[in-house]
C-alpha cells in the first residue's frame, strides 16, 4: 500500500501540546521515582495489553510482515527497553559524588552530578520497526523525568492511529501525546521549541530537522542510518557468515537501520561465498510471494526503489543474482510489494546501490585482496552507522576495529550490538548523533547538572583571590603550577 496519510496536525495543535507539557512538567516539580516508574507501567501496559492489536495493524501497513517479527523485532525489543528502566530507573536517578581540586576537599567543599529532567521532548519516528522506534527511546525518556510528544510514521497509518488511541487511553496529553500526520506535520513538530528533540530516519531529512531545531538550540539526537559494511577476513566461517548475513538482510526483508548494507570478501572466496548464501536463502525462504514469513517492501514507491537500483545495476554491467527459490511471477502478481532477494556482484562505485542505503532484500558483493583495501574504502566514505567484522585473526580484527570509526560494530555477527540494552546506540557523523538505550538513553535525555556545594568558610580568602591580592595568591598559583 501507499501508507499516505491525508490529514496533517496543525501546528498551532501541536504548539499547544507542548505549551501544556511544559506548564505541567514546571507545576509538578520533582519528578519522584515511583511516578517515573508509573508512567513507564503505564507505557508497558499500552504495549503488551494491544499486542495483537499491533501485530495485525502492522502487518496490513505493509501488506504482510508475519506476527513472529512484530514479536520479536518490536514487542520484545520494546518491552525489554521498558523492563530495563523499570528495574533501574532508582539507581540510575541517583546523584554522583564528584571529587574537587586540592585542597578544597580538605576544606568541605562538596561536588556532585545531579540528573535532571530536560523537560518535554518531541520524538519522531520511522516505519520499519512502528513500535520499536517509539517504546525504546519513550523508555529512557520518561526513566529521566520528561514529558513527551509522539510523531509516529505517516507510512504506517493504521498503526500510528491506533498509538494515539491507546496513549490517549492510558496517559493525560500533558504527559504523553501523539501527533499523527505527513510532511506538513512533520515540518511544523520539528520548528517548535522542545527541550529535545529526537528523529530517526534518512541523513537528508535528518539535516532537515537540524536546522529547524537549531532555530531554537534544540538539541538532537538524531539516529540516521547508511551504508553499513560487513568485512569478512580470510580466516572467517563461511557458513557462519552466510546464517548470520542471510537473516538479518531478510529480516523484515532488510528494512532495518542497521541491516549489513554491502559485503567484502576475498576475491578467492566470493563464488563459494555466493554459493552458500544462495542455498541458504532458498533454505529460508522456498517461496517468498506465497510466504506469510517474508515481509513486504513499505509500499510500492520503495519497492520500485529497489528495484531500479537492480537495473541500474545491470545497466552498468553488474553480475546480478536474482535469488526466488519458487520461482514466483513478482512482476505479475505483486500488489503484495513484495521483492526477491538479489546478489549484485562486482558493483561500481557509480551504480545507486552503493550510493544510498539499501534498505531491502538486496546484498553488494565486493571482492578485495588485502584488508588494508578494504578499510580504505570504508574510510573513504561517510561514517557508518554499524561495522560488522568476521574472522578468527585477532590481529586483523583489531586493524579493523581500531583502523575504522562507526556507530557500533559487531564480531562475527551482525546487528546485535544495537539489541543490548546496556549498550549505547546511535550514530557518528552522516549516520547520526547522539546515543540511547538503558543508562545512556537515561543520561541523554537528562540534564547532568553539576552541583557545588561550598562550606561556610570563605574559600576565595583562603586561597587568597580577594582582592588586594597577597603573597598567599601568588604561592597557591606556583603550587598549581608545579
Amino acid at each position: 500500500m501507499d501508507g499516505t496519510v491525508r490529514v496533517e496536525t496543525p501546528e498551532a495543535e501541536i504548539a499547544a501540546i507542548l505549551k501544556a507539557q511544559r506548564a505541567s512538567y514546571l507545576a509538578e516539580g520533582e519528578v519522584t521515582a515511583a511516578v517515573r516508574k508509573d508512567r513507564l507501567k503505564r507505557a508497558l501496559t499500552c504495549l503488551m495489553d494491544y499486542k495483537d492489536d499491533y501485530i495485525r495493524l502492522i502487518s496490513e501497513d505493509f501488506g504482510n510482515r508475519s506476527a513472529e517479527t512484530t514479536l520479536f523485532a518490536d514487542v520484545v525489543a520494546s518491552a525489554g527497553a521498558l523492563k530495563d528502566a523499570i528495574k533501574h530507573v532508582e539507581k540510575w536517578m541517583k546523584p554522583s559524588k564528584r571529587s574537587v581540586q586540592f585542597p578544597l576537599g580538605l576544606l568541605g567543599v562538596k561536588a556532585q552530578v545531579v540528573p535532571q529532567p530536560k523537560g518535554v521532548i518531541g520524538l519522531i519516528t520511522p516505519w520499519n520497526f512502528p513500535l520499536t522506534m517509539v517504546f525504546v527511546p519513550l523508555a529512557q525518556m520518561l526513566a529521566a523525568g520528561n514529558r513527551v510528544t509522539i510523531k509516529p510514521s505517516e507510512h504506517t497509518p493504521r498503526t500510528s492511529a491506533f498509538l494515539k488511541e491507546v496513549f490517549a487511553k492510558h496517559f493525560s496529553q500533558d504527559e504523553v501525546a501523539v501527533v499523527n500526520g505527513a510532511v506538513e506535520t512533520s515540518q511544523a513538530f520539528s520548528s517548535q521549541p522542545w527541550d529535545h528533540l529526537m528523529f530517526t530516519g534518512a541523513p537528508m531529512v535528518g539535516k532537515l530537522i537540524m536546522r529547524a531545531a537549531s532555530e531554537h538550540l534544540t538539541p538532537v539526537t538524531l539516529e540516521l542510518g547508511g551504508k553499513s559494511p560487513v568485512i569478512v577476513g580470510k580466516s572467517a566461517d563461511l557458513d557462519a557468515v552466510v546464517e548470520r548475513v542471510a537473516t538479518f538482510k531478510h529480516m523484515n526483508s532488510g528494512q532495518i537501520c542497521l541491516a549489513p548494507d554491502y559485503l567484502n570478501i576475498d576475491s578467492s572466496r566470493r563464488d563459494d561465498f555466493v554459493e552458500r548464501y544462495t542455498r541458504k536463502v532458498t533454505s529460508m525462504y522456498p517461496t517468498m510471494l506465497s510466504n506469510d514469513q517474508y515481509t513486504s517492501i513499505i509500499s510500492a514507491r520503495h519497492r520500485e526503489r529497489l528495484e531500479g537500483y537492480i537495473e541500474d545495476a545491470k545497466a552498468k554491467g553488474a553480475d546480478v543474482r536474482i535469488i526466488n527459490p519458487g520461482n514466483e511471477d513478482f512482476a505479475g502478481q505483486n500488489q503484495s510489494n513484495k521483492l526477491p532477494s538479489a546478489l549484485i556482484l562486482d558493483p561500481t562505485d557509480d551504480m545507486k546501490v552503493m550510493q544510498e542505503e539499501i534498505f531491502g532484500p538486496i546484498l553488494p558483493v565486493r571482492t578485495y585482496e588485502s584488508t588494508d583495501e578494504v578499510i580504505s574504502y570504508v574510510n573513504d566514505r561517510d561514517r557508518p552507522l554499524a561495522l560488522y567484522y568476521f574472522g578468527k585473526d585477532k590481529a586483523e580484527e583489531e586493524k579493523v576495529l581500531t583502523h575504522t570509526t562507526s556507530g557500533g560494530v559487531t564480531v562475527n555477527d551482525v546487528l546485535w550490538h544495537g539489541a543490548h540494552e546496556n549498550l549505547p546506540f546511535g550514530g557518528i557523523g552522516n549516520s547520526g548523533m547522539g546515543r540511547y538505550h538503558g543508562y545512556d538513553g537515561f543520561q541523554e535525555f537528562s540534564h547532568m547538572k553539576p552541583v557545588l556545594r561550598h562550606p561556610k568558610l570563605s574559600i576565595g580568602a583562603v586561597l587568597g583571590i580577594v582582592p588586594p591580592y597577597t603573597d598567599k595568591l601568588r604561592k597557591n598559583v606556583e603550587r598549581q603550577l608545579k
